[in-house]
């Protein structure tokens, strides 16, 4: 591995969280709220001294090879929440520090998750930081890093494929940091419009800014105790419909800028994605009409709810722990499926769901006619072996680690429900599940080490599994390798 340049990119990363830690104290200082001014600074000050320490110098050997991509990642996104849980400790809002840690994970991977049980009684500036979060850790930490410092294609390539999600990493441009550059612009843009969309239907403009980070992120962390279920229908359907916009792959919306049309209306994948919203809006309603005084109150506040669990947005409208089981039920599986790959959504992604259910009928075929010759083809064109390969690994690893965390936060002794829905939710970076842990509920009540295990699984839901999980590889961590692997890795 190389140390040196994993040490000196984390030290890059590190300047950044300083830089952003400028808005929460900005936004302190405009409410007065001199005491959570500090709780920033000394916590910007430490980052930003490490940062100045590890990049000061570039050093010699600059190549990042793949098992360094997913070091680099790991370690960005866990030293990130770390540094970013010590506002909240040293403003005393959450004095636990695994309290503040599980808290930060969730927002920076865009879960909203969380152990409070009042958020109302939270500052301005903690509120700020808080879905601020959500809005650095939506499209990617590193893509922020790739968009806003020079990196070349040779060094960011490992890390852009560690850290973007779905089963394939795709460039919509010639070069990765024009990659990074355009998808944060178009980001950037939609967060504008849906501010100002939300300002125009009454909404303060800190509210606006708060659920304009949660929904862009899709994260879902909020300023009320009960989420969105007392804003307007106005401005629940703003909310409803720009869920559903940031859960589709951002690549089409580039597509639409340069006025390719069919290929962006062409996606296999976006239409199994509102199909799948749409049939689920549609059967919820007819399940839950008759708990609300309209079929039009039924009908929106399905749909609400479903985008915000498809896309593993995790607002809320009503109390879904309350509806019949059928709907119940859909809410989980949706929470599994989640919405697009290239997106800032979270869950196993529609493309790998649909590349699932294909190679599934490609083995049924096999065996009904072992001499037919066939492929599994994906927006309109056929998968290699090692993509077919890759998306089956991935949800096998995907399961063993759903089983496991269950087993080992089932030791709290919660009723199963809960127990399963909390790994669920987090895996999939989803946020709210069912009975305790529901819409209205929170993780509060978990032991330190179920909390610690919980931001485990929120980490590497968000990261496609494997970063995380190669921190616990000792081979990552050696210095030397074979030119065979050396090779490989490149």
């Amino acid at each position: 591995m190389n140390y040196k340049m994993v040490g000196f990119v984390l030290g890059r990363i590190f300047l950044i969280e300083a830089a952003l830690m400028l808005f929460p104290m900005g936004c302190a200082a405009i409410y007065g709220e001199w005491s959570v001014v500090l709780s920033f600074l000394w916590p910007m000050l430490i980052v930003l001294a490490l940062g100045l320490i590890t990049s000061l110098r570039t050093p010699q050997n600059t190549k990042i090879y793949a098992r360094d991509g997913l070091a680099i990642v790991a370690l960005v996104w866990v030293l990130m929440s770390v540094f970013g849980a010590l506002p909240f400790v040293i403003s005393g809002e959450i004095p636990s520090f695994v309290d503040a840690f599980f808290e930060t994970v969730s927002g920076f991977t865009t879960t909203g998750s969380t152990i409070l049980t009042d958020v109302e009684a939270l500052s301005h500036g903690t509120l700020f930081w808080r879905s601020f979060s959500h809005w650095i850790g939506g499209m990617g930490v590193l893509v922020f890093a790739m968009a806003v410092l020079p990196m070349t294609d040779g060094r960011a390539m490992h890390l852009m494929r560690a850290e973007v999600p779905g089963p394939t990493c795709g460039k919509i441009s010639s070069k990765l940091s024009d990659s990074a550059k355009i998808l944060y612009a178009i980001y950037l843009v939609m967060t504008v419009i849906e501010t100002i969309l939300l300002c125009a239907g009454g909404m303060p403009l800190f509210d606006a800014l708060i659920h304009a980070f949660g929904t862009a992120g899709t994260g879902g962390f909020g300023i009320k105790n009960n989420s969105m279920a007392d804003y307007s229908p106005y401005l629940q359907n703003v909310c409803t419909v720009f869920m559903l916009l940031f859960g589709i792959n951002f690549n089409l919306y580039y597509f639409l800028l340069l006025r390719h049309f069919r290929e962006a209306f062409a996606s296999e994948e976006m239409h199994v994605y509102l199909g799948i919203v749409a049939f689920s809006t549609l059967t919820i309603t007819a399940n839950i009409a008759s708990m609300y005084d309209s079929v039009g109150t039924a009908l929106r506040t399905a749909f609400f709810q479903v985008s915000s669990i498809v896309t593993t947005t995790g607002y809320a409208t009503a109390d879904f722990n309350l509806w019949p089981t059928y709907s119940r039920i859909v809410i989980v599986i949706l929470t599994f499926v989640g919405a697009c790959a290239g997106s800032t959504a979270g869950g196993l992604k529609v493309s790998r769901v649909i590349i699932l259910f294909k190679a599934a009928r490609q083995d049924l075929n096999k065996m009904l006619h072992s001499h037919a010759v066939t492929t599994v083809r994906f927006e309109g064109k056929p998968l290699d072996e090692k993509t077919l390969r890759g998306v089956h690994n991935y949800f096998n690893i995907y399961m063993l680690l759903l089983t496991l965390s269950v087993l080992l936060l089932s030791l709290d002794g919660f009723d199963l429900v809960t127990t399963f829905t909390s790994v669920a939710t987090c895996l999939n970076n989803v946020g709210p599940g069912l009975e305790m842990v529901g819409p209205m509920g929170s993780f509060a009540d978990f032991s330190a080490p179920a909390k610690l295990l919980l931001a485990f699984d929120m980490l590497a839901g968000r990261l496609e599994l494997y970063p995380m999980l190669a921190l616990f590889a000792p081979r990552l961590w050696r210095k030397r390798i074979n030119a065979m692997h050396e090779a490989r890795a490149k």
